[in-house]
C-alpha cells in the first residue's frame, strides 16, 4: 500500500552479531528509516481505513457523596463526569417518589432516544431486592431511573448546579452524547453512597 512493510519485531541481537559490524548498522538505520516514515504519515491518509473504535466502558461506578460518575475499561478510567442526582440524594432509593437515587450494583437495561431529557440509558432499577424491601414498607419501589441530559429546550451551555431529578443521573447533553456512544447495553453500573 505504502511501498514498505513495517517491523513489528526489532531484529533479533543473534542476526545483527552474525550479519557483522557494518551489517548491524545498516539495519539500525533502516529501521530508523521506517520508524520516521512511519511517524510522518498524516492523519489524512488513515481517512476510509479501518482504525479501532474508541474504548467502550465495561463498568459504570457512580459515587454519590462526590457527585462524580466514572467509565472504566479494565479497571481502568477512560471517562469521568459531574453528575446531577435525585432531590433527595442521601440514602438510597426506598420507594416510588422519594426523590433518591438508588445504590447498589445495576445494569445499563435498555436506551431511549427520544427521551424528554435529550438521550436516556436505562439503569436497571429496581432488582428483586429493590422490590421486596419497597412492599415490606407497603410501597412501590418506583422505576423508570436513568443516565440522561438537560430537559429539551435547555441550552447545552446551561450547567445544572444541583440536584434536581427525581432519582436519575443528569449530565450535560455533550456528555450524554458520548456516554451513549462509549457504554454498551448490559454494562454493570455500580452506584455508591
Amino acid at each position: 500500500m505504502w511501498g514498505w512493510k513495517p517491523s513489528l519485531f526489532p531484529s533479533a541481537p543473534e542476526e545483527k552479531a552474525s550479519a557483522g559490524p557494518e551489517a548491524g548498522s545498516q539495519k539500525d538505520s533502516s529501521s530508523q528509516a521506517e520508524q520516521v516514515q512511519i511517524a510522518s504519515i498524516r492523519p489524512e491518509e488513515f481517512q476510509g481505513k479501518s482504525v479501532s473504535e474508541p474504548l467502550r466502558a465495561d463498568w459504570v461506578v457512580v459515587l454519590k457523596s462526590q457527585r462524580v460518575m466514572r467509565l472504566l475499561r479494565s479497571g481502568e478510567v477512560i471517562r469521568e463526569y459531574e453528575i446531577s442526582l435525585g432531590k433527595n440524594p442521601n440514602g438510597p432509593k426506598m420507594r416510588q417518589g422519594d426523590n433518591r437515587t438508588p445504590e447498589g450494583l445495576y445494569v445499563i437495561s435498555g436506551r431511549n432516544p427520544s427521551s424528554a431529557y435529550h438521550l436516556a440509558l436505562k439503569i436497571s432499577y429496581p432488582d428483586p431486592i429493590d422490590v421486596i424491601n419497597a412492599r415490606s414498607m407497603g410501597s412501590k419501589p418506583g422505576g423508570n431511573v436513568m443516565i440522561h441530559g438537560l430537559p429539551n429546550g435547555v441550552k447545552n451551555k446551561y450547567r445544572m448546579e444541583k440536584d434536581w431529578t427525581n432519582g436519575c443521573i443528569a449530565v450535560s447533553n455533550e456528555e450524554m452524547e458520548e456516554i451513549w456512544n462509549l457504554v454498551p447495553d448490559g454494562t454493570p453500573i455500580e452506584i455508591l453512597p
